[in-house]
């Protein structure tokens, strides 16, 4: 019964998903580091004004021209109309 119980374990955290939290790629498709400022999201758009990020950035805001070209080591933080951080992504 035990050993029956352990082995239902270890499969349910074998197949759990261990995906990145909303708005923050997945750790194989963070080129940039994005996964490293995951806890700003949500957060107000001026406390980027208090993180130190060494590379590219782009901070895109509603209604913003935007370039197309793919960096895969910039970061992005995506702006709502409300001014709180959304998204945070490579490219």
């Amino acid at each position: 019964m035990r050993r029956a119980w352990l082995a239902a374990l270890l499969l349910g955290l074998a197949t759990c998903d261990l995906a990145a939290p909303p708005g923050v790629p997945a750790s194989d498709a963070d080129t940039c580091g994005a996964a490293d400022h995951a806890g700003l999201v949500g957060q107000d758009a001026t406390a980027l004004e208090r993180v130190l990020i060494l590379g590219p950035v782009r901070v895109i805001r509603p209604g913003m021209a935007v370039t197309m070209d793919h960096r895969p080591d910039r970061i992005n933080f995506s702006i709502s109309e409300a001014g709180r951080i959304t998204r945070i992504y490579c490219g």
